[in-house]
């Protein structure tokens, strides 16, 4: 028995007929179409509006008596290994003595003792955070260094002097995971906080 014949102008069409299909089924009508572009458009244009705007703080973070701290970068000119601290007689308790930071002599404070905070941390602080001001320069202790991050200033809220032992004009405000942004700036101009470098030694 001979199979029966192909009848190929059939197959041609049933397939046609299955492409059409296909096509109606994936590719959305006109109205459709514009619908989706319009959602999209809408979705894009939406974006920005979720981004954070305005004034725009960058810091150091750092550890200190198990608190999280702050610094502006702007303010910070390296972070230092703390190593040969050579102490300076007749300096104040906050001064722990003075580095040389390839052929610069830098004064190295201790903020915890600058700022009357409770003599807890790590106890073996070995980081030294530069600051300089163009006129005032000199380094900070610090337990831990986190690395550095952006915030909006919007972000900082005023705190208490007494939550953190730190007195009102050093402080630019409290981030909400609670790290305290310290006012860099201020700590470089008060003038408590400059060693006598005429100290003999």
């Amino acid at each position: 028995m001979r199979p029966a014949a192909i009848d190929w102008q059939r197959v041609h069409e049933r397939l046609h007929q299955a492409r059409s299909r296909r096509d109606r089924e994936w590719a959305p009508a006109a109205d459709e179409k514009r619908k989706i572009l319009a959602q999209r458009a809408r979705s894009l244009a939406a974006e920005p509006a979720t981004e954070e705007t305005g004034a725009r703080l960058e810091i150091v973070e750092f550890l200190l008596a198990h608190e999280r701290y702050g610094l502006e970068t702007a303010l910070v000119r390296e972070v230092y290994p703390l190593k040969e601290l050579t102490p300076v007689p007749c300096t104040p308790a906050h001064v722990l003595g003075i580095v040389n930071v390839r052929g610069r002599t830098l004064s190295v404070i201790d903020l915890k003792k600058f700022f009357d905070l409770p003599e807890k941390g790590l106890g073996d602080l070995n980081k030294v955070i530069i600051l300089s001001s163009g006129q005032m320069e000199f380094g900070v202790l610090a337990d831990e260094i986190f690395g550095v991050r952006t915030l909006p200033l919007s972000s900082l809220q005023p705190a208490m002097p007494t939550l953190t032992g730190i007195r009102e004009e050093y402080l630019k405000g409290i981030e909400a995971d609670r790290t305290i942004v310290l006012d860099g700036t201020r700590i470089l101009a008060d003038p408590n906080i400059v060693v006598n470098e005429e100290v003999n030694i």
